[in-house]
């Protein structure tokens, strides 16, 4: 019997949880580099097969890095009562605890949580163990994006709840202590598939597309393609009245999982980038993910970058694709996240057919170029996170941390480049391969200081 593709290569589960101290370094790691490095990724118990690459269980994967040492790596299932069994849906309706928790980690707050859009964030320690479901001392009433976003000027935390069922869209604002000062129920939203959105210093942006709610698909998540799905972009100014001002735009067919960034340009119109599959990507995506015949070779096939310029006073949307290269997980410096930004950098895949590399690419988004840093021969390199130099005077002055899964030697590198030049600057070995996974983040020790343990 065929494995299922998110079970083998890259993606083939760690068996079990480890720590190891005093990781080997080559090069000098930059002092700033003083925290955690945290990913998430979808890792089922030995023996379990889900029928969807997203229905396995969340492990979160971290490596603590403080003073130029590399003083551990650990790896922790999120301890969720999906780990042991328990059904999403019971007789009563979905349990909101019941999670997979394996699509992101990030830190608000001072707590760390991971997260999975269907469910409430599950809360870990700084060793990774779990605390428990958290829903913001009850106001969180619904489930929780995994792609929050964390205002770099105001350090609220703006985030959606999405549901297939009325209401299908609720917004949500925390502030920067992590306590939940405003919520709304989204006017003409549909059941059309949310797993990700944008925010401008003005405006949130919902990206809704041709993905929608279908009972009728029995792999575990009940969204297929739909036709008759109008794909849209929602623009809602920020505020507490925000929600009744929201308007819709129309735009191509088409499925976006994760934007790299919107803003307002000096035109006031909103501009906005991200990968993007049409009908055929997403099928070969879908079928790799429940691994169905006709699948593309990676999960994320035909994904190409497309840029949205939405005129708020014409009423228009201008489209295009901006790039030929098939990348996926975008990112940037999070200090311009919501303004007009020059650099983001994704991770490169090789095609449909499983033609090209793997790689880290750089985007300059006012020359047009792009870089790739090619990973290698069987090397496949995790989402790119961004992390500021001491004393950055320029957006890229910075590092870029990815961890990579080398299938040759069952060995994974933290890799440490300059985000200027690609160049690496230090490397810290693994104690094992690292699974695939789907996103991370840098958490300084300074943000968990100020919180909680």
């Amino acid at each position: 019997m065929t494995r299922k593709p998110y079970l083998t290569g890259h993606y083939e589960p760690a068996v079990d949880e480890i720590t190891a101290t005093e990781l080997t370094v080559e090069g000098s790691l930059p002092p700033e580099l003083t925290g955690r490095l945290l990913r998430n990724g979808h890792n089922p118990k030995p023996g379990v097969t889900p029928a969807h690459w997203f229905k396995g269980s969340g492990m979160v994967h971290g490596i603590r890095l403080n003073g130029g040492r590399a003083e551990w790596y650990r790896n922790r299932w999120v301890h969720t009562p999906a780990l042991d069994g328990a059904p999403y849906m019971t007789e009563y309706g979905p349990d909101l605890t019941a999670s997979t928790a394996g699509t992101h980690v990030i830190e608000h707050g001072g707590r760390l949580l991971a997260l999975c859009e269907a469910n409430l964030p599950f809360e870990l320690t700084r060793d990774l163990d779990t605390v428990g479901a958290f829903d913001f001392d009850g106001k969180l009433r619904s489930a929780m994006t995994a792609h929050p976003k964390a205002d770099p000027v105001t350090g609220e935390l703006h985030f959606f709840g999405s549901s297939p069922l009325p209401p299908f869209l609720r917004y949500y604002v925390a502030d920067a202590k992590g306590e939940i000062t405003h919520s709304a129920e989204i006017p003409g939203a549909t059941a059309s598939l949310k797993h990700d959105f944008a925010l401008t210093r003005r405006h949130v942006v919902f990206i809704e597309g041709t993905v929608t709610f279908d009972p009728n698909e029995h792999s575990g998540i009940p969204y297929a393609w739909n036709d008759d799905q109008p794909a849209r972009i929602g623009v809602m100014p920020r505020g507490e009245d925000g929600a009744a001002r929201i308007r819709w735009f129309s735009i191509e067919p088409g499925s976006m999982l994760h934007a790299a960034n919107a803003y307002e340009d000096d035109r006031g119109r909103i501009v906005l980038e991200g990968p993007t599959v049409d009908r055929e990507g997403f099928q070969l995506s879908w079928n790799w993910w429940v691994g169905a015949p006709g699948r593309g070779a990676e999960p994320n096939a035909l994904s190409y970058t497309r840029r949205w310029v939405v005129d708020l006073t014409a009423g228009s949307v201008r489209e295009e694709v901006i790039d030929d290269l098939a990348v996926e997980f975008p990112t940037l410096n999070e200090d311009f996240l919501g303004v007009e930004h020059r650099y983001q950098y994704a991770v490169s895949f090789p095609d449909q057919d499983g033609l090209g590399g793997y790689g880290v690419v750089k985007y300059d988004r006012t020359t047009g170029s792009r870089q790739v840093l090619e990973a290698g021969d069987a090397r496949l390199p995790s989402e790119a996170v961004f992390v500021p130099a001491a004393g950055a005077t320029r957006e890229d002055d910075g590092y870029l941390l990815t961890v990579v899964s080398d299938l040759k030697q069952e060995a994974s590198r933290l890799l440490v480049l300059d985000a200027a030049d690609l160049g690496q600057v230090a490397a810290v070995q693994l104690p094992r391969r690292v699974t695939a996974g789907i996103h991370g983040s840098w958490i300084p020790d300074s943000a968990l200081d100020v919180g909680r343990s």
